[in-house]
C-alpha cells in the first residue's frame, strides 16, 4: 500500500517511476491525502468497469489521462479521453470506465475534492 502524505510532508517522485509490475486487477495508489483532497494515480491495462457497475461518488472527481487511452461512460454519453485529456465530474454523476488500452498502461491522475 503506497503511504499516505500530509500536505505538510516534503515528498519527491515520478509520475512513471515504480509502476506495478501485476496488473491483473486495475491499481489506486494515493499520493497526497488532505482533509478535503485526494490525489490518486491509476494505472489501467485493458481494464473497465464490471458489467452494471456503476461509480455514485459523494465527492467531485477530475481525472487526466497521462498515458494511454480510455472510453468513460456517463449516464448520456461516452467520452474517450487520450493522453493530455481530462474530464470533471461532479459528486453523484454515475459514471463507469467502458475500456481502457489493452496493449499498454493508461496512466490517470485523479483528484478528489
Amino acid at each position: 500500500m503506497t503511504p499516505i502524505f500530509s500536505p505538510e510532508a516534503v515528498v519527491s517522485s515520478h509520475i512513471f517511476a515504480q509502476l506495478p509490475k501485476d496488473l491483473s486487477n486495475e491499481v489506486f495508489e494515493t499520493l497526497l491525502h488532505a482533509e478535503q483532497l485526494r490525489i490518486e494515480r491509476i494505472v489501467s491495462k485493458g481494464h473497465s468497469s464490471p458489467p452494471d457497475f456503476w461509480y455514485d461518488q459523494a465527492e467531485h472527481e477530475w481525472v487526466l489521462v497521462l498515458q494511454g487511452e480510455a472510453i468513460v461512460a456517463l449516464e448520456d454519453k461516452s467520452i474517450t479521453l487520450k493522453a493530455g485529456d481530462y474530464l470533471n465530474i461532479p459528486a453523484h454523476v454515475k459514471h463507469r470506465v467502458e475500456w481502457t488500452t489493452p496493449e499498454q498502461e493508461t496512466i490517470w491522475l485523479a483528484i478528489f475534492y
